[in-house]
């Protein structure tokens, strides 16, 4: 039996590229080939080690005829192993955040960013498919000496995201009060420092019936969470909760009492969470970078500057303009359905066809 194998940085649970790793296992299962997902094995959480395999075990089973998807989203050993296998090769690139927003916080995070982005040079020329996973990240490939990228988005298990809701965490913030929210790891270029400031005038000024939500992990990035509690001290904020990683149907219940989700971030290579608050019919408001433009497209309310006064006004009119809320809902449900629309497993085996 022919293989089609995926490497990933990293495995665990609640990670995007780990989520999409088992939805594309699957696929490729689906279509008679064999599909293992394989890491470092000190990156694969224990709990699921049984779902993955040890990335160095590999190189000496790998066969010529074996194809392997790298996802390249971070400096890793599992970039080199791929690098060196003896096999069909494809890529798949998540985008690499800048070094620059992690020096501070976790020298060995950043180093490992930089590392990738070394690596993406020194494989450009090694897969004979690459994709990446929007226009934005396929120019960035292209900037770095790849040819040809095609662009496949995020291939998601959507149907995760209304199957189960947390009763608990539905009693909690389902109430009259306004919930703001954002979903994302609390890592610096996430900007979750602007999305205080602009909920402080949002709280204080527009509607004081109002809390916000933040979910991710903060995990390797502590000094930054402890940053954003004295901030949120200074400002005399006693309704902003942080609730780390939770279970899928506690996001789903998240999402379900969500008023607004609120994007600062300045840096994506895709955003999944804009895409999971149309799931919800959450008016999102977002930061104009990176690729958020393109996974919004067109859906939603971007604004290109931060200033705070005026983005809290416009949070009021999304919460209390039934009339604009719901033609904000409107078009995120058409974005939806042209997501949905897309056949991304067709588009998927169309550009993987010069290695089947």
């Amino acid at each position: 039996m022919k293989n089609i194998h995926q490497f990933v940085a990293g495995f665990t649970n609640g990670d995007a590229i780990s989520n999409e790793a088992r939805v594309l296992r699957d696929i490729f299962r689906s279509w008679g080939y064999g599909s293992e997902i394989f890491s470092e094995h000190k990156r694969i959480l224990p709990e699921i080690r049984h779902e993955a395999k040890d990335a160095a075990e590999y190189e000496s089973v790998a066969k010529p005829e074996d194809v392997v998807l790298l996802h390249l989203s971070i400096g890793t050993r599992v970039n080199e192993i791929f690098h060196n296998l003896p096999c069909r090769k494809a890529i798949l690139y998540h985008n690499i955040t800048p070094a620059r927003y992690l020096e501070l916080i976790n020298k060995q995070t950043a180093n490992s960013l930089e590392l990738g982005r070394a690596q993406i040079k020194a494989l450009a020329g090694i897969a004979e498919v690459n994709m990446a996973d929007s226009i934005y990240n396929a120019e960035e490939l292209q900037e770095k000496g790849y040819s040809d990228v095609k662009v496949l988005p995020l291939v998601l298990d959507l149907e995760k995201l209304t199957n189960g809701t947390d009763r608990k965490t539905m009693k909690k913030y389902d109430d009259s009060i306004t919930n703001v929210i954002f979903v994302g790891r609390c890592v610096p270029n996430k900007k979750i420092e602007d999305v205080i400031s602009a909920f402080h005038y949002f709280n204080k000024y527009v509607e004081p019936h109002s809390r916000l939500i933040h979910v991710g992990s903060f995990a390797g990035t502590e000094p930054y969470y402890h940053l954003l509690l004295t901030q949120i001290k200074e400002l005399g904020l006693n309704n902003v909760f942080f609730t780390k990683s939770i279970p899928q149907a506690s996001l789903n219940a998240v999402y379900k009492c969500a008023d607004i989700f609120l994007s600062m971030s300045e840096h994506e290579g895709f955003c999944i969470p804009l895409i999971e608050s149309m799931v919800h019919d959450v008016p999102v408001l977002a930061y104009s970078a990176a690729a958020v433009p393109e996974t919004m497209d067109g859906a939603g309310v971007l604004f290109t500057e931060k200033k705070y006064e005026l983005i809290s006004e416009m949070m009021g009119q999304i919460v209390h303009n039934t009339t604009f809320k719901n033609a904000i809902i409107k078009g995120q449900r058409e974005r939806l359905t042209r997501f949905k629309d897309r056949n991304l497993e067709s588009e998927l085996k169309q550009h993987l066809a010069p290695l089947l």
